[in-house]
């Protein structure tokens, strides 16, 4: 299991969109996904309801936490999500 934090810097955070890409991403690995906010935790990154039920909204820090076979790419590509902005001017 790997984890790491990430700053969400889209001016939206996770609206529908970007939740859809975030989830869409995530459902393309096999290990088990989910991330945490605050003290909000287990949010389940492969479920679209879970991602905008979570209210992630522009500077808010949210940790991925990755386990499974693909973990590391699964990691390393939702953080490269993220931080791109999701195609959002940042």
């Amino acid at each position: 299991m790997i984890s790491e934090k990430v700053l969400v810097k889209n001016p939206s955070g996770f609206h529908l969109r970007p939740a859809g890409m975030f989830c869409q991403m995530a459902e393309g690995y096999k290990s088990k996904i989910h991330f945490n906010k605050g003290n909000n935790r287990d949010f389940n990154a492969k479920s679209i309801l879970s991602v905008l039920g979570a209210g992630v909204m522009s500077g808010d820090e949210v940790e991925i936490i990755c386990d499974g076979e693909d973990e590391k790419e699964a990691l390393d590509a939702l953080i490269e999500l993220v931080n791109s902005g999701f195609g959002e001017k940042v």
